[in-house]
């Protein structure tokens, strides 16, 4: 079977040069323009308007929606996109971007987080404004908004595909891969017992439905999210006086002479924005999905919610990793790559023990993903057919590629994932262009409502001219926005 899953020659080839063409002719360039054109749009929305997300996720923390079973709450929606997010792309994606483009790569990182922000913001207000209702809440995502909005369901079901194929199968084998290399690093067990048991222990969740699956990313998420900040934390006071000497590296590596000289600058952008996207998915179409299933009054609400997952994503924990490697160094030695890098910067800084907490990390944060990667191939099979064969099929295939991706190649795992995970954002890219008019107008409509001390309430008929808008109640004429509480 291992032979089988090794990368063979003319595979490689193939995937390698269609992910070349993908990312070095068109994702870079859309994503940093658009994310730029975003910005410019939403006024800078990510950055004047960050107060009000802290401030909307700290009050989405209300369980009264979900015993009411009106789907989750927006601090819900939020860990779940985030558990989607914190993964492999934060501990082996940044180790695997900073071995192929230098310290150069995590300054695209940020600026792709930076930009994405609002990009994210868009898709996910979109997945709001086009939900629809289920029996316990809401499903939607971009998929929805591609055929309710646009009027193109051919699209829908290209995406979902792409979608299914990328998270629910693909993407599964980089996390599984990642843990089975943590743990043969740390313990010298073999993959193929460690893919077996994360199937085992994934499956108990995933078939309690998407209620079971909040739930336990609620807990999971934030709890190892923070251990890990803390003790990047406790590195970086470690190595204090080195700090900014690796800023200057980093900076001056985006966008050094050498690398210009030396033709890597196209390299250094690459990889930060390629693992930067793998990181935050902002633009991908994936956190849209999460966003969709949260009970709130404005689409804006958790559109801003979801704008905070970017940065918390990048930001704080693709940052962490980075300072950690750095820092230790080990990046030029050329020994190792990936998950294991990190492994050999933290235990250059902490000792041995630190090969046993990466692989806990490691296992979490992946456990995390692979339950908000499960929700996000359920969601666009349920787009595509009702009938529940395909999703039990699906499950089949969910878990399957747990084990297999346990004992896969790194490299063509992936570059399988990047091929898959650029053509996905590059079609949702596509859509929400298409809608950025819809977007803005919603955003205008919560800020004219907060300008007048409400607490904004969307209704179907609040944009003149939207249709397709079933999870939403039309105004009454009677009806007063109510004034806000916070």
């Amino acid at each position: 079977m291992e032979d089988w899953l090794t990368m063979d020659t003319w595979l490689g080839s193939v995937v390698e040069f269609s992910s070349n063409i993908l990312w070095s002719y068109l994702l870079v360039g859309a994503l940093l323009l658009l994310g730029l054109f975003f910005t410019i749009k939403t006024r800078f929305a990510q950055f004047t308007m960050f107060k009000e997300m802290v401030t909307l996720l700290a009050r989405g923390t209300d369980r009264s929606v979900f015993k009411e079973k009106k789907g989750t709450t927006p601090f819900q929606a939020f860990t779940l996109s985030t558990a989607a997010r914190v993964g492999t792309g934060n501990l082996a994606g940044v180790a695997i971007a900073i071995t192929a483009g230098g310290p150069g790569a995590v300054f695209w990182m940020w600026v792709i987080a930076l930009l994405g922000a609002a990009t994210g913001f868009v898709e996910s207000t979109l997945a709001q404004m086009y939900k629809v209702k289920v029996k316990n809440g809401y499903r939607g995502g971009p998929a929805y908004y591609m055929e309710r909005a646009l009027g193109m369901r051919w699209m829908g079901i290209l995406f979902a595909i792409l979608i299914t194929l990328c998270f629910g199968l693909i993407f599964n084998g980089v996390q599984s891969n990642t843990i089975s290399l943590a743990f043969t690093g740390a313990y010298d067990v073999k993959g193929i017992w460690v893919g077996a048991a994360v199937a085992i222990m994934i499956g108990f969740v995933i078939f309690g439905g998407i209620r079971r699956i909040a739930v336990v990313s609620e807990i999971i998420v934030p709890f190892f999210a923070i251990l890990y900040i803390i003790t990047a934390i406790i590195i970086m006071i470690m190595n204090i006086g080195m700090l900014p000497d690796v800023v200057s590296l980093i900076v001056s590596n985006a966008f050094g002479i050498r690398e210009i000289a030396g033709g890597g600058l196209a390299a250094v952008i690459t990889n930060g924005v390629q693992r930067g996207l793998f990181s935050n998915e902002a633009g991908m179409g994936s956190a849209p999905n999460a966003a969709a299933t949260a009970h709130v009054s404005h689409p804006v609400k958790q559109g801003l919610v979801q704008t905070l997952g970017v940065f918390t994503d990048t930001l704080i924990i693709c940052s962490s990793t980075a300072f950690i490697i750095v820092l230790a160094g080990v990046y030029t030695s050329g020994e190792t790559e990936g998950i294991q890098l990190t492994q050999m910067a933290l235990e250059t800084h902490l000792g041995g023990w630190a090969q046993t907490f990466v692989a806990l990390a490691v296992f979490f944060f992946s456990f995390s993903s692979l339950l908000g990667n499960y929700y996000y191939g359920a969601n666009n099979i349920e787009f595509i057919s009702e009938n529940p064969v395909y999703i039990y099929i699906f499950r089949a295939a969910f878990l399957l590629m747990v084990i297999l991706g346990s004992i896969s190649s790194l490299d063509l795992i992936w570059s399988l994932a990047d091929v898959f995970m650029g053509l996905m954002a590059l079609v949702n890219l596509i859509a929400i262009a298409m809608l950025t008019k819809t977007a803005l107008a919603a955003l205008k409509d919560y800020q004219r409502q907060r300008r007048l001390g409400y607490d904004p309430v969307f209704y179907k008929n609040s944009i003149p001219g939207l249709q397709n808008l079933d999870a939403w109640e039309e105004k009454p004429e009677s009806q007063d926005a109510k004034k806000d509480e916070y």
